[in-house]
């Protein structure tokens, strides 16, 4: 049988696939453990700077194995629980969800956990374990109203309504909105546009972002410059002069390193 998450490579970029498309990706208990050896893989190549999370046969994720659920063998386990779930732990390098298709339930909270969200304009948002009194132990109560608001929030999650991929660009759920089945080809041309940018103050950068949500604000921005050093250390000097030697001027594209 085929392996229910698999991972490709193309050079500094590593696409994560969920394949399990006869069931439109839902994953088991063994899946989402997969999913979380294959992320902290990732996170431990330093030769992999940016990755895809994205599924096989036109579906993100559709949440938890229902049928597994049923069974009773999922019950108690939580995709942000500290027992290999796949959205426990935040990385150190970003994250990019290709989403086609169904992105509901559990499948939504594996999309919010990623750093950035391209999607199909035909994807669907969803928690749609609503409807059969399913919790979203995942770190999507967390994450979503961090995104989007919690009004906005509090309406996906207490209606279980579908969200449109159209809906999700305009609320700031989908940071780019593509033509159907574009989602991934999308995911991976931005991830190789992160992976080819300075990466020291692009992950001071992203740190600080994230970490800010703990601290209290005179705390934060003590994180933020402290955290900067290096890049102005290793970097932005040599940077600084190029610019100044007339590269990259009125926002033109230039040639970067690592």
């Amino acid at each position: 049988m085929p392996d229910t998450v698999f991972v490709e490579r193309n050079g500094p970029v590593s696409t994560i696939i969920i394949n399990r498309p006869e069931v439109k990706n839902a994953c088991n208990v063994e899946t989402v453990r997969k999913l979380h050896r294959a992320f902290h893989a990732f996170d431990a190549d330093p030769s992999a700077k940016v990755a895809v999370l994205t599924g096989a046969g036109g579906s993100f994720c559709a949440g938890a194995d229902l049928a597994e659920l049923a069974s009773g063998d999922a019950l108690g386990f939580c995709w942000a629980g500290d027992d290999e779930g796949a959205t426990r732990d935040v990385l150190t390098k970003p994250v990019i969800a290709g989403v086609s298709g169904a992105a509901v339930a559990a499948g939504l909270a594996l999309a919010v956990w990623c750093d950035l969200r391209v999607v199909d304009e035909d994807a669907v948002f969803g928690v749609f374990c609503r409807r059969f009194g399913g919790p979203m132990p995942n770190g999507c109560t967390v994450r979503l109203p961090r995104l989007i608001g919690q009004s906005r929030a509090l309406d996906m999650m207490l209606t279980g309504r579908a969200v449109s991929g159209e809906e999700a660009f305009q609320i700031g759920l989908a940071n780019r909105l593509v033509h159907k089945g574009q989602a991934r080809a999308a995911a991976e041309a931005l991830a190789h546009e992160l992976a080819g940018m300075p990466q020291t103050a692009m992950l001071s950068d992203r740190e600080s972002l994230l970490k800010q949500w703990s601290l209290p604000e005179a705390e934060a921005i003590r994180f933020e410059v402290k955290n900067s050093e290096a890049a102005f250390r290793d970097a932005f000097q040599s940077g600084a002069q190029r610019f100044t030697g007339g590269e990259g001027r009125h926002g033109e594209k230039v040639e970067s390193g690592a």
